[in-house]
Protein backbone atom coordinates (compact mmCIF):
# COMPACT_ATOMS: atom_id res chain seq x y z
CA UNK A 1 0.00 0.00 0.00
CA UNK A 2 0.96 3.38 -0.47
CA UNK A 3 2.07 5.81 2.71
CA UNK A 4 1.91 9.38 2.91
CA UNK A 5 2.85 11.64 5.65
CA UNK A 6 1.16 15.13 6.96
CA UNK A 7 3.57 16.93 9.07
CA UNK A 8 0.87 19.77 10.27
CA UNK A 9 -0.88 21.39 13.12
CA UNK A 10 -4.35 19.32 14.84
CA UNK A 11 -7.72 21.05 14.22
CA UNK A 12 -10.28 20.68 17.00
CA UNK A 13 -12.64 20.80 15.05
CA UNK A 14 -11.76 18.61 12.04
CA UNK A 15 -11.98 20.44 9.25
CA UNK A 16 -8.52 21.33 8.29
CA UNK A 17 -4.87 20.22 9.57
CA UNK A 18 -3.76 16.84 10.07
CA UNK A 19 -7.56 15.87 10.58
CA UNK A 20 -8.25 16.86 6.88
CA UNK A 21 -4.96 15.39 5.46
CA UNK A 22 -5.75 12.16 7.29
CA UNK A 23 -9.33 11.81 5.75
CA UNK A 24 -7.97 12.92 2.40
CA UNK A 25 -5.26 10.85 2.08
CA UNK A 26 -7.37 7.81 3.22
CA UNK A 27 -10.14 8.82 0.51
CA UNK A 28 -7.42 8.80 -1.91
CA UNK A 29 -6.46 5.31 -0.86
CA UNK A 30 -3.12 5.94 0.14
CA UNK A 31 -2.09 5.25 4.02
CA UNK A 32 -2.02 8.40 6.08
CA UNK A 33 0.61 9.38 9.16
CA UNK A 34 0.87 12.60 11.09
CA UNK A 35 3.47 14.38 12.78
CA UNK A 36 2.01 16.86 14.81
CA UNK A 37 3.51 20.16 14.91
CA UNK A 38 0.64 21.97 17.30
CA UNK A 39 -2.67 21.79 19.07
CA UNK A 40 -5.06 24.04 18.18
CA UNK A 41 -8.58 25.18 19.91
CA UNK A 42 -10.37 25.91 16.81
CA UNK A 43 -13.65 25.35 15.35
CA UNK A 44 -15.65 26.88 12.19
CA UNK A 45 -15.82 29.95 13.51
CA UNK A 46 -11.63 30.57 14.63
CA UNK A 47 -8.98 29.90 16.09
CA UNK A 48 -8.59 30.45 20.42
CA UNK A 49 -5.67 28.94 20.93
CA UNK A 50 -2.44 27.36 19.84
CA UNK A 51 -0.15 25.10 21.72
CA UNK A 52 3.21 24.09 19.83
CA UNK A 53 5.04 20.84 19.86
CA UNK A 54 9.04 21.32 20.77
CA UNK A 55 11.36 21.15 18.09
CA UNK A 56 12.59 17.66 20.08
CA UNK A 57 9.41 16.27 19.79
CA UNK A 58 8.95 17.16 16.69
CA UNK A 59 12.34 15.21 15.75
CA UNK A 60 11.20 11.96 17.72
CA UNK A 61 8.00 11.94 15.59
CA UNK A 62 9.65 11.97 12.40
CA UNK A 63 12.22 9.33 13.31
CA UNK A 64 9.81 7.25 14.28
CA UNK A 65 8.03 7.32 11.48
CA UNK A 66 11.19 7.92 8.93
CA UNK A 67 12.54 4.67 10.60
CA UNK A 68 9.63 2.32 10.37
CA UNK A 69 7.00 2.99 7.65
CA UNK A 70 8.85 5.36 5.10
CA UNK A 71 6.64 7.34 3.40
CA UNK A 72 6.19 7.61 -0.35
CA UNK A 73 5.18 11.55 0.00
CA UNK A 74 5.00 14.06 2.62
CA UNK A 75 2.83 16.91 2.85
CA UNK A 76 3.44 19.74 5.57
CA UNK A 77 0.70 22.82 7.11
CA UNK A 78 0.71 25.23 9.20
CA UNK A 79 4.25 25.27 11.28
CA UNK A 80 4.51 28.96 13.44
CA UNK A 81 8.08 29.09 14.42
CA UNK A 82 11.35 29.24 12.79
CA UNK A 83 12.71 26.15 15.13
CA UNK A 84 10.45 23.44 14.14
CA UNK A 85 10.57 24.68 10.11
CA UNK A 86 14.07 24.09 10.37
CA UNK A 87 13.32 20.37 12.34
CA UNK A 88 11.48 19.54 9.44
CA UNK A 89 13.92 20.26 7.13
CA UNK A 90 16.61 18.53 8.87
CA UNK A 91 15.07 15.61 9.12
CA UNK A 92 13.52 15.55 5.80
CA UNK A 93 17.37 15.99 4.04
CA UNK A 94 18.59 13.38 6.78
CA UNK A 95 16.30 10.55 5.28
CA UNK A 96 16.13 12.15 1.77
CA UNK A 97 12.61 12.39 1.74
CA UNK A 98 10.70 12.21 -1.99
CA UNK A 99 7.78 14.09 -3.09
CA UNK A 100 7.42 16.57 -0.79
CA UNK A 101 3.76 18.99 -0.90
CA UNK A 102 4.20 22.17 0.96
CA UNK A 103 1.66 24.50 1.79
CA UNK A 104 2.83 27.38 3.01
CA UNK A 105 0.44 28.32 5.47
CA UNK A 106 0.99 31.85 6.24
CA UNK A 107 -2.51 33.21 7.36
CA UNK A 108 -2.07 35.73 4.43
CA UNK A 109 -5.44 35.11 2.86
CA UNK A 110 -5.94 31.65 3.91
CA UNK A 111 -9.66 30.40 5.46
CA UNK A 112 -8.17 27.83 7.57
CA UNK A 113 -8.26 29.62 10.87
CA UNK A 114 -4.50 29.78 11.31
CA UNK A 115 -3.04 32.71 12.85
CA UNK A 116 -0.01 34.35 10.54
CA UNK A 117 3.35 32.84 11.36
CA UNK A 118 6.02 35.08 12.61
CA UNK A 119 8.78 37.13 9.69
CA UNK A 120 11.27 34.88 11.26
CA UNK A 121 9.53 31.41 10.30
CA UNK A 122 9.29 32.87 7.31
CA UNK A 123 12.66 33.41 6.60
CA UNK A 124 13.55 30.01 7.52
CA UNK A 125 10.29 28.42 5.65
CA UNK A 126 11.92 30.68 2.29
CA UNK A 127 15.69 29.43 2.93
CA UNK A 128 15.43 25.94 4.24
CA UNK A 129 12.28 24.23 3.62
CA UNK A 130 10.57 25.52 0.50
CA UNK A 131 13.88 24.81 -1.52
CA UNK A 132 13.21 21.11 -0.76
CA UNK A 133 9.67 20.60 -2.15
CA UNK A 134 8.79 19.06 -5.05
CA UNK A 135 5.70 21.64 -5.02
CA UNK A 136 4.36 24.21 -3.11
CA UNK A 137 0.63 25.31 -3.30
CA UNK A 138 0.50 29.14 -1.89
CA UNK A 139 -2.84 31.03 -2.41
CA UNK A 140 -2.23 34.62 -4.04
CA UNK A 141 -1.51 37.08 -0.58
CA UNK A 142 0.96 34.18 0.14
CA UNK A 143 2.41 34.29 -3.43
CA UNK A 144 2.48 37.76 -3.24
CA UNK A 145 4.68 37.54 -0.13
CA UNK A 146 6.78 34.69 -1.88
CA UNK A 147 7.27 36.75 -5.62
CA UNK A 148 7.71 40.24 -3.50
CA UNK A 149 5.28 41.58 -6.08
CA UNK A 150 1.23 42.15 -6.53
CA UNK A 151 -0.79 40.12 -8.08
CA UNK A 152 -4.30 41.38 -10.00
CA UNK A 153 -4.01 39.68 -13.56
CA UNK A 154 -3.87 35.74 -15.03
CA UNK A 155 -0.28 37.17 -16.69
CA UNK A 156 0.71 38.55 -12.71
CA UNK A 157 -0.15 34.97 -11.31
CA UNK A 158 2.56 33.42 -14.06
CA UNK A 159 5.29 35.94 -13.23
CA UNK A 160 5.13 35.23 -9.57
CA UNK A 161 5.18 31.58 -9.94
CA UNK A 162 8.26 31.93 -12.34
CA UNK A 163 10.22 34.46 -9.79
CA UNK A 164 9.06 31.65 -7.05
CA UNK A 165 10.39 28.71 -8.82
CA UNK A 166 13.76 30.66 -10.27
CA UNK A 167 13.64 31.46 -6.33
CA UNK A 168 13.44 28.68 -4.72
CA UNK A 169 14.08 25.99 -7.64
CA UNK A 170 10.44 24.10 -6.88
CA UNK A 171 7.64 23.90 -8.98
CA UNK A 172 4.32 26.75 -7.70
CA UNK A 173 0.81 25.82 -7.84
CA UNK A 174 -0.45 29.07 -7.79
CA UNK A 175 -3.65 28.73 -6.14
CA UNK A 176 -6.52 31.44 -7.73
CA UNK A 177 -9.71 32.87 -6.57
CA UNK A 178 -9.75 36.01 -4.16
CA UNK A 179 -11.82 37.60 -6.53
CA UNK A 180 -8.99 37.36 -9.23
CA UNK A 181 -10.81 34.72 -11.40
CA UNK A 182 -12.99 31.14 -11.04
CA UNK A 183 -10.75 29.26 -9.01
CA UNK A 184 -8.33 28.63 -12.09
CA UNK A 185 -4.84 27.72 -10.42
CA UNK A 186 -1.82 28.00 -12.20
CA UNK A 187 1.07 24.93 -12.21
CA UNK A 188 4.43 26.33 -13.20
CA UNK A 189 7.14 23.77 -13.43
CA UNK A 190 10.43 24.99 -14.33
CA UNK A 191 11.58 23.79 -17.89
CA UNK A 192 7.96 23.59 -18.98
CA UNK A 193 5.00 25.59 -20.31
CA UNK A 194 2.70 26.94 -17.47
CA UNK A 195 -0.39 24.74 -17.04
CA UNK A 196 -3.29 26.27 -16.32
CA UNK A 197 -6.40 23.83 -14.59
CA UNK A 198 -9.93 25.69 -14.89
CA UNK A 199 -11.94 25.49 -11.91
CA UNK A 200 -15.78 26.24 -11.87
CA UNK A 201 -16.53 28.62 -8.20
CA UNK A 202 -18.83 26.21 -6.34
CA UNK A 203 -21.02 27.93 -4.30
CA UNK A 204 -20.76 26.48 -0.91
CA UNK A 205 -19.34 28.92 2.25
CA UNK A 206 -18.04 25.72 3.67
CA UNK A 207 -14.37 25.89 2.32
CA UNK A 208 -12.83 25.59 6.10
CA UNK A 209 -9.82 23.41 4.79
CA UNK A 210 -9.68 23.72 1.49
CA UNK A 211 -5.66 24.59 1.31
CA UNK A 212 -5.23 21.36 3.27
CA UNK A 213 -7.15 19.12 1.24
CA UNK A 214 -5.77 20.15 -1.86
CA UNK A 215 -2.31 19.74 -0.74
CA UNK A 216 -3.32 16.66 1.04
CA UNK A 217 -4.80 15.05 -1.90
CA UNK A 218 -1.41 16.28 -4.50
CA UNK A 219 0.94 14.43 -2.09
CA UNK A 220 -1.32 11.25 -2.11
CA UNK A 221 -1.46 10.78 -5.66
CA UNK A 222 2.08 11.79 -5.80
CA UNK A 223 2.75 8.67 -3.48
CA UNK A 224 0.63 6.23 -6.18
CA UNK A 225 3.89 7.38 -8.23
CA UNK A 226 1.70 10.43 -10.89
CA UNK A 227 3.35 12.53 -12.36
CA UNK A 228 3.37 16.38 -10.54
CA UNK A 229 0.72 17.93 -14.04
CA UNK A 230 -1.30 14.03 -13.26
CA UNK A 231 -1.45 14.26 -9.19
CA UNK A 232 -2.72 18.17 -9.48
CA UNK A 233 -5.73 17.38 -11.71
CA UNK A 234 -6.65 14.34 -9.64
CA UNK A 235 -6.44 16.34 -6.40
CA UNK A 236 -8.48 19.60 -8.27
CA UNK A 237 -11.36 16.68 -8.82
CA UNK A 238 -11.26 15.25 -5.54
CA UNK A 239 -11.79 19.34 -4.16
CA UNK A 240 -14.86 19.67 -6.57
CA UNK A 241 -16.23 16.79 -5.37
CA UNK A 242 -16.23 17.43 -1.58
CA UNK A 243 -16.86 20.91 -1.50
CA UNK A 244 -20.23 19.82 -4.26
CA UNK A 245 -21.46 17.53 -1.95
CA UNK A 246 -22.16 20.80 0.24
CA UNK A 247 -21.77 19.09 3.69
CA UNK A 248 -23.12 22.00 6.22
CA UNK A 249 -21.67 21.53 9.74
CA UNK A 250 -21.16 24.58 12.56
CA UNK A 251 -21.31 28.06 12.82
CA UNK A 252 -19.12 29.47 10.27
CA UNK A 253 -17.68 28.26 7.58
CA UNK A 254 -18.09 24.45 7.90
CA UNK A 255 -15.98 21.52 6.68
CA UNK A 256 -16.19 19.59 2.97
CA UNK A 257 -17.09 16.15 3.07
CA UNK A 258 -13.80 14.41 2.58
CA UNK A 259 -15.62 10.71 2.30
CA UNK A 260 -18.22 12.11 -0.64
CA UNK A 261 -16.54 9.75 -2.93
CA UNK A 262 -15.86 6.72 0.07
CA UNK A 263 -17.50 3.18 -1.77
CA UNK A 264 -18.18 -0.06 -0.52
CA UNK A 265 -19.92 -1.00 3.17
CA UNK A 266 -16.39 -0.79 4.58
Amino acid sequence: MYTALTIAGSDSSGGAGIQADIKTMTANHVYAMSAITALTAQNTTGVTDIMEVTPKFLAEQLDSIFTDIYPDAIKTGMVASGELIGTIAQKLTEYHAKNIVVDPVSGHGNRDGQDPISEDAISTLKSKLLPLATVITPNIPEAEVLSEMQIKTDADMEKAAEIICDTLGCAVLLKGGHQLNDANDLLYQKGKEPVWFEGKRIDNPNTHGTGCTLSSAIASNLAKGRDLETSVKYAKNYISGALAAMLDLGKGSGPMDHAFAIEGEY
